[in-house]
């Protein structure tokens, strides 16, 4: 996808971190820009700012878990805009602790929102766009599903968001493929964030009723609070990685990463896999990490 002007674009959990970055973005390169969130003041704000930059905005409380809210944020671009070029399923929410103590709740709410929000943001929007593309010729379109490095990567207390996050990659590569079968004018990136400063940490904030926390465990109290000193510690903004992730719609590439580095352990778990081997050490680089986490979870 070369050209934006003019164009259609949807973002989940378009109202902030990565999702605002490519709205401003988008609004730079003169795109109509349709932004989901759950969060109805933070929207508000966005549409706001940007139909102040000059752009032509949507704006949607759309819950992703719920396919026909995503059906509903679909139907509604349609009718005002008449067309989708791009696509960021990029909604998530993050959730820790040891694995065996999330709760029900907590597994359907992730999963919701990393998964099932990427699943009917797929569905959907990739029908959309290959009818658009049937009525023009020169349609071009790209997909965009946000992942994390947790997609390719298995650490201690992450597991409701290791899974979820596996399972994007898993599906974005699926997608790439399905797309390419099918000689599609639409390309699909995966995009695998590290750890960057967004509100990703303070998801609790817009967790629903119907999936309510409980009150946290020692395990679910440590990796908050390493979440947050993580997240907030981030040297790579949000506004590189939307800078990186329209270059990389440009560019055609479909692996997304804001911090390359990280790819050696991704590296030694691939290698793990293929000899057989036992999973490596996550703190094999900061056993200092590891022996903290173990004292914050002697109280389990």
């Amino acid at each position: 996808m070369k050209n934006f002007k003019d164009r259609v674009a949807v973002i989940t959990g378009g109202a902030s971190g990565f999702g605002r970055e490519f709205a401003n973005i988008g609004a730079r390169l003169g795109m109509k820009l349709v932004l989901a969130d759950v969060q109805q003041d933070a929207l508000d704000k966005a549409k706001a700012e940007l139909e102040a930059q000059g752009a032509q905005v949507l704006a949607m409380r759309c819950d992703v878990r719920h396919a026909a809210e995503v059906q509903a944020l679909a139907d509604a671009t349609m009718q005002r805009f008449g067309a989708v070029h791009l696509v960021f399923n990029n909604a998530g929410v993050g959730s820790g602790g040891l694995v065996w103590e999330n709760t029900q709740a907590d597994w359907e709410w992730v999963l919701g929102v990393n998964l099932w929000g990427v699943i009917h943001g797929v569905r959907i929007f990739t029908n959309l766009m290959l009818q658009c593309a049937k009525s023009d010729p020169d349609f071009e379109g790209h997909i965009v599903n946000t992942a994390s490095m947790a997609g390719l990567l298995n650490a201690p207390t992450m597991g409701v968001y290791n899974v979820s996050k596996h399972a994007v990659v898993s599906l974005s590569e699926t997608l790439y493929q399905d797309l390419d079968l099918v000689q599609a004018p639409i390309g699909a990136s995966v995009l695998c964030p590290y750890f960057v400063p967004t509100g990703i940490s303070q998801s609790q904030r817009n967790r629903p009723d119907d999936v309510a926390a409980t009150a946290p465990t020692a395990s679910q109290r440590a990796a908050q609070a390493m979440s947050d000193k993580a997240v907030s510690s981030g040297k790579v903004t949000a506004v590189e990685v939307a800078e990186m992730t329209f270059n990389a719609i440009r560019d055609k590439q479909f692996y997304i990463y804001s911090h390359p580095g990280a790819l050696g352990n991704v590296q030694e778990r691939m290698e793990a896999i293929i000899t057989q081997a036992n999973p490596g050490d996550p703190y094999k680089a900061a056993p200092h990490i590891r022996d903290i986490l173990r004292e914050k979870l002697k109280a389990v």
